[in-house]
């Protein structure tokens, strides 16, 4: 049987005034780093459910990440290897995470945006890895959320602008231009500025209104603290 794919949730440390910057025009630095807290256990959890052969979380933090007590306690709780994604713009750092863990079985590196996609959606991806070498799982604001690689690691991120709106254009291209072949899963969607918010709210208000007692909620982090917000309504 192969080994499975790691699985690297990619993200920041939740700290007040750092954390959702671009909510903080509706938000507290509070209430902005307390979503970016729950976005992060909730796409932490379901990459735990899918049992990888190494759950990694690479982080940024203020100090080392292996001296800070958030991502020390994740480690803990989900026991999972800690890795600091290091200095550099998004592309050095991404590259850096990947490249540590993209040997014979691959890893899927993870970003923590989107606290609605589901586990199925991840798996999907997960499965997509064991059979292709490069895959990618696309945002709707022209970026991704999800990237894997199996074997080498091409210079998939050289040239990028990440503040563009083509990102995953350009990603693509680079790859391309590496004589490597990339397969895309299923698109998403991002949540970083108020407008997904109110998209994510809406959202989790339809799933809840379907939910039964054997469907598994998303992220049920995520909505506790969007109902103590007010983002969400009370299921009745």
């Amino acid at each position: 049987m192969n080994e499975s794919p790691a699985i690297v949730v990619f993200g920041r440390e939740p700290v007040p005034g750092r954390a959702k910057t671009r909510l903080l025009s509706h938000l507290s630095a509070g209430d902005a780093a307390a979503l970016a807290d729950a976005f992060f256990l909730d796409t932490i959890a379901k990459a735990a459910a899918l049992r990888p052969s190494r759950l990694v979380v690479a982080g940024t933090a203020q100090a080392a990440v292996t001296r800070s007590e958030y991502f020390r306690g994740l480690a803990r709780r989900f026991k999972a290897e800690l890795f600091d994604q290091g200095d550099g713009d998004l592309g050095r750092r991404m590259e850096r995470s990947l490249q540590a863990y993209c040997g014979a079985a691959g890893a899927l590196l993870i970003g923590t945006d989107l606290p609605s996609l589901p586990v199925s959606v991840l798996r999907r991806l997960v499965d997509l890895l064991s059979r292709r070498r490069i895959v990618i799982g696309p945002s709707l604001d022209g970026g991704f959320y999800a990237v894997g690689v199996r074997g080498a690691m091409p210079p998939m991120f050289d040239g990028v602008r990440w503040n563009a709106s083509n990102v995953l254009d350009q990603t693509v291209a680079a790859i391309k231009r590496a004589g490597r072949a990339v397969a895309l899963g299923p698109v998403w969607y991002d949540v970083d500025r108020w407008g997904d918010m109110l998209l994510l709210g809406a959202h989790l208000a339809r799933i809840e209104a379907a939910i039964s007692g054997e469907t598994e909620h998303p992220c049920p982090r995520t909505a506790s603290v969007m109902r103590r917000l007010g983002l969400l309504r009370r299921r009745r």
